[in-house]
């Protein structure tokens, strides 16, 4: 059996989130509803914390959680998730009627076009806008599951509140998140796929236009757009990320680890300690987005190079993944990964799993890594020990300990030391000007002179040092 979990948003903090533009924009206004599968009465504990997370995704937004609502269910293929008793129940939360009408206008006659005209012109009496215990009603419903515009549409139809599912909410906080060029573009290609199903004819959308786009309909004319734009912006994101893998080649032959985990784990705190860099630390879902490539400090010699990437969560939209799979490249190129998981958190199993599904569909479940309980000192004595037999191999740390940083960073720098060698290099006196390359990427042990030029005995990565011999040897 399935289990729906729903979660409505009361009002919004912040009343201008965003406007819905035709051609290219998106409704950005959120609320909450949820719905998660419970496959058994073992991940009841998950199932709370997950929807948790819906909470706090919302919250991220400038929303308040006002309650939540669950089913369970065989399937969510039905017209509107929910059963008919639970829509009712729904509605009257929401004020809807409880009940989907049809999609298309019967034919009216000239009567009941005049009768509802007469109607008209009788003024409204506005709903109330608060339930019958005084308290404002929900304007807005989140479903945490991937729907069908159908099914959102029909959902709205019977509740009188927005609806929007899951990646919305996800789309919609990377979007707000996104402070690089490439971020920016990589998160409105998503937000645009996400949005180009949904769009829905207006008022007059059955007009036909005349002169410029002859023959199409409102519809017709803002799908066209986002196409157009889509392909805009995936030539203008293929640019961007030419020009990062030029970095990134650049930087293949030093010292390279990756922090990777789920979101607010504390990858960014720990970037910080690790590197001494301002990057963005906050107690909120994706805080940040753009990858940050920073040197180890105190510097060790050779340079080790440290990259915080974006963070990942249970059902991360697909197209976010397609468009971030340049960013995530810095973990599939990273000669280290560090696994980041939040040992306080009781579903860090779960977190942890997201985290590999992820690297694995990108490639990078290869790449060597080790694991890091963060957070550690939110945990008692008990739960520590248990974690060390479940994980014996694991790192545990804190963040905010100098002591478990500098541990960490020893750990890092003896990774590395276990696959360098030592070796020779002559650099003749006409090619002194490499010497600056040669004390960056590897580390000089001793430096003699002759008449052939500067002797230096050196230790570093194998590939590093025959780099450096083959600039040395050439014109």
């Amino acid at each position: 059996m399935s289990h729906l979990r729903q979660v409505f948003s009361r009002y919004p903090r912040e009343r201008n989130l965003a406007r819905f533009r035709r051609n290219s924009d998106v409704v950005s206004k959120f609320g909450g509803v949820t719905h998660r599968y419970e496959l058994n009465v073992h991940q009841v504990q998950h199932s709370v914390a997950f929807s948790s997370e819906l909470g706090r995704l919302v919250e991220t937004l400038g929303y308040e959680v006002a309650g939540s609502l669950s089913q369970k269910r065989d399937d969510i293929d039905g017209l509107t998730v929910l059963g008919k008793g639970k829509l009712a129940e729904l509605a009257a939360i929401t004020g809807g009627t409880g009940v989907v009408r049809g999609w298309t206008a019967p034919q009216k006659s000239k009567a009941r076009e005049r009768f509802e005209k007469a109607e008209a012109a009788i003024p409204d009496v506005p709903a109330p806008e608060s339930g019958p215990d005084g308290a404002r009603r929900p304007e807005f419903v989140i479903v945490d599951h991937e729907i069908s515009p159908s099914q959102a549409r029909n959902l709205e139809n019977a509740t009188g509140a927005q609806v929007l599912d899951r990646t919305g909410v996800i789309v919609e906080i990377f979007h707000r998140h996104a402070h690089s060029r490439e971020a920016k573009l990589q998160v409105d290609m998503a937000r645009l796929k996400y949005v180009a199903p949904r769009l829905r004819e207006s008022a007059s959308g059955s007009e036909r236009r005349r002169g410029v786009g002859a023959g199409e309909s409102d519809l017709d004319l803002d799908r066209r757009h986002i196409r157009d734009r889509l392909a805009e912006l995936k030539e203008q994101l293929e640019q961007v990320q030419r020009d990062s893998e030029q970095r990134r080649s650049a930087r293949r032959d030093q010292l390279r680890v990756a922090l990777v985990g789920y979101t607010n784990a504390g990858k960014s705190s720990l970037m910080r300690a690790l590197t001494g860099s301002e990057v963005m630390v906050a107690d909120q879902l994706f805080a940040t987005l753009d990858t940050t490539v920073r040197a180890l400090k105190p510097e060790a010699k050779p340079r080790v190079l440290v990259s915080d990437t974006v963070g990942f969560i249970k059902q991360l939209p697909h197209d976010l993944v397609a468009s971030f799979k340049s960013t995530l490249d810095e973990a599939l190129e990273a000669s280290l990964l560090l696994f980041v998981v939040d040992a306080s958190d009781p579903t860090y199993e779960g977190q942890l799993e997201v985290s590999r599904a992820v690297l694995k569909e990108i490639g990078a479940d290869q790449v060597p890594s080790r694991l890091l309980l963060n957070k550690i000192d939110r945990v008692d004595e008990v739960a520590r020990a248990a974690l060390l037999v479940k994980h014996p191999d694991a790192i545990l740390l804190s963040a905010k300990s100098p002591t478990d940083v500098a541990a960490l960073r020893e750990t890092i720098i003896a990774f590395f030391e276990a696959s360098m060698v030592e070796d020779e290099l002559v650099l003749p006196y006409a090619k002194q000007g490499l010497l600056g390359d040669v004390y960056e990427g590897v580390r000089v042990l001793s430096e003699e002179y002759d008449a052939a030029g500067r002797i230096l005995k050196v230790r570093g990565l194998p590939g590093a040092i025959a780099r450096l011999q083959r600039a040395v040897a050439g014109g």
